[in-house]
């Protein structure tokens, strides 16, 4: 949800956003990089660092969570 209201965020931007208790740096940064491969966020890469930004709505991303947990109920 984070990344919808950053809009075009590094993580350590996304970090201060994030409530309390704060998760670790690299794990933020791990299910960022899950959500990309998955098609949800894209990124434009500066060297090391990558600049990341959502690829869907946030109404799209919960319609396709409501189906997949029907699908899985």
């Amino acid at each position: 949800q984070v990344m919808w209201q950053a809009g075009k965020c590094f993580v350590k931007d996304l970090m201060p956003l994030l409530p309390d208790p704060k998760p670790h740096y690299n794990t933020v940064s791990t299910i960022i990089r899950i959500l990309e491969k998955k098609g949800f966020v894209g990124y434009r890469a500066y060297g090391k660092t990558h600049e990341y930004y959502p690829l869907i709505s946030e109404e799209a991303y919960r319609r396709f969570q409501t189906e997949q947990l029907m699908t899985n109920y």
